[in-house]
């Protein structure tokens, strides 16, 4: 359905309007909204956001049909204008267009002619706004999906690409913001989310900044991956870095509650199997790592401490050359048989 907002003074034309149109209508194609004058229509402008187009005379009490034309842009933007008008000579055609106006119909109003150029401008409307939406909904979509994902979600290549995966040696890192599910509780859920994304928006810098690639949010928990020739060195960077940004941090007050932040962190390294982790049939994947040395990450995690940055021995191993650790002790881990040597990277 298309809305047509029409403006004229003379009294006769809402009924000659209803009257040619009186078929469209009743099939809901045309709704039509009537307006005396320019000061009128700006009213029905803000009563009807959905209107498409406007039919203007020029000459009209109170408000005059060219001033309106420059007052619609910043009434409704996305409105197109058609003056229907008995002046018809070039002057006004040429400043009714610079005002904005799509198009000139001349009165005694030809109403086939109407029609047609009605059609054409309601057609250039809805194209504008089929536009307007689908940048909305790409904006939207840029927030959620990664853009390296973005260029390849068209239908065929989607299909194609969609369950592919590969064996990469990467390192994981697991980020915990410790004691958050406890304020949940105590404050607003609007409090709640902001302060969360507030402090993830905190982390997420730290990780992008040593080119790590943020995998997935994991409600209070935040899970990066690492690739590359220094993927282990940079991966443990971030974390000091996060600790540091975190630690840095004033208490924050939140209703009737002080919350200080602290984070605890797990990272591991090794082979780890890269691919599209969910339903094809349904388009719901995460493009993620999984594997053994995955799970030990999070496992590490789990046992560290508020403000600890935990690796196991093998890590310790390769990456004490250049950064400094403090030996902890062997730790029982989930699903792991036997005890587990764990360090705490101190700098």
């Amino acid at each position: 359905m298309a809305k047509i907002l029409v403006v004229d003074d003379e009294a006769d034309l809402e009924m000659l309007v209803k009257q040619k149109f009186r078929k469209k209508i009743r099939e809901g194609i045309y709704d039509f909204v009537f307006a005396q004058n320019g000061e009128e229509a700006l009213e029905r402008v803000k009563e009807h956001q959905d209107l498409d187009i406007i039919l203007s005379d020029i000459n009209m009490p109170i408000m005059d049909g060219l001033t309106l034309l420059s007052r619609l842009p910043e009434a409704n933007p996305l409105l197109k204008a058609v003056v229907v008008s008995a002046y018809g000579d070039m002057q006004n055609i040429r400043i009714a267009m610079n005002r904005g106006a799509f198009d000139f119909v001349c009165k005694p109003v030809d109403f086939e002619d109407l029609e047609l150029t009605m059609e054409k401008t309601i057609l250039h409307v809805k194209q504008m706004q089929e536009t307007i939406k689908a940048i909305k909904e790409n904006n939207i979509l840029k927030m959620y999906v990664d853009e390296n994902v973005l260029n390849f979600m068209t239908h065929k290549e989607f299909e194609g690409s969609i369950l592919k995966n590969e064996l990469v040696n990467a390192t994981v890192i697991f980020i915990d913001v410790c004691g958050f599910t406890a304020i949940t509780e105590k404050v607003s859920p609007n409090t709640v989310v902001n302060l969360l994304n507030g402090l993830f928006d905190n982390i997420v810098k730290e990780i992008l900044s040593q080119g790590g690639h943020v995998d997935k949010f994991m409600g209070d928990a935040v899970m990066a991956v690492f690739r590359g020739e220094y993927h282990l060195d940079e991966a443990i960077d971030a974390a000091l870095s996060i600790k540091e940004k975190i630690g840095a941090m004033e208490a924050i007050q939140a209703d009737d509650i002080t919350f200080k932040a602290e984070i605890s962190i797990g990272i591991n390294s090794g082979e780890m199997v890269s691919g599209n982790i969910g339903s094809a049939s349904l388009r719901r994947l995460d493009y993620t790592v999984i594997g053994d040395e995955v799970n030990l990450a999070q496992r590490l995690q789990a046992a560290a401490k508020p403000g600890q940055i935990i690796v196991s021995e093998k890590i310790y191993q390769k990456a004490k050359e250049s950064f400094s650790f403090e030996k902890i002790g062997e730790v029982s881990l989930k699903n792991k048989t036997k005890p587990v040597t764990i360090y705490e990277v101190v700098a």
